[in-house]
């Protein structure tokens, strides 16, 4: 995190969390989603702004984490910031490595390491990482599918409902009163 958000939370370490407000879609964008987004129904069936602030975007990244019990948020100074995640916690972009290989990066900008392959019934690809579980960018299917074609990656199946559960993440944390 940032030494200015780490000072924050020193300075003033009871500032309550706030819920509803930012949320993560599938395909690594963040939306603002203020109390009448909120009211016309949970995400992603309403979304909000897009963010669109690019230094606001890697803020949010580098203050992008998860607590004990699997809900992710932006700590944003002192407050905690809950985010609401339409699929994963991660979405990875994959590139062919030039010489052989894939390499997997987060929305947020991190270097991953692929330790497992997972589809859903939708045919959704995710990848179990070093960081965490996500969901492989739409864009990103052509090279993720070189990699399971060449046997690199080798995919087990999970109905999306079990994910969460499984690999430790909330959907919700607002509905869950993270």
């Amino acid at each position: 995190m940032d030494e200015m958000v780490l000072a924050a939370l020193k300075k003033w370490p009871d500032v309550p969390a706030c819920r509803g407000w930012l949320a993560l879609d599938g395909r690594g964008d963040w939306y603002m989603r203020d109390d009448a987004v909120q009211r016309a129904g949970p995400f992603p069936q309403s979304r909000g702004s897009p963010v669109r602030h690019d230094k606001l975007i890697a803020f949010i990244g580098r203050n992008y984490a998860a607590d004990a019990q699997g809900a992710w948020y932006f700590q944003n100074g002192p407050q905690r910031v809950y985010v609401e995640l339409e699929v994963a916690p991660w979405i990875w972009r994959v590139q062919a490595v030039p010489g052989g290989g894939w390499a997997v990066d987060s929305h947020t900008g991190l270097s991953a390491h692929y330790q497992q392959a997972w589809l859903d019934e939708q045919g959704r690809l995710f990848l179990a990482t070093d960081l965490g579980f996500g969901l492989v960018h739409s864009l990103d299917m052509d090279a993720a599918a070189d990699a399971v074609d060449a046997g690199a990656w080798v995919c087990q199946t999970l109905p999306f409902a079990q994910m969460p559960a499984r690999f430790g993440y909330r959907l919700s944390p607002a509905a869950t009163g993270a």
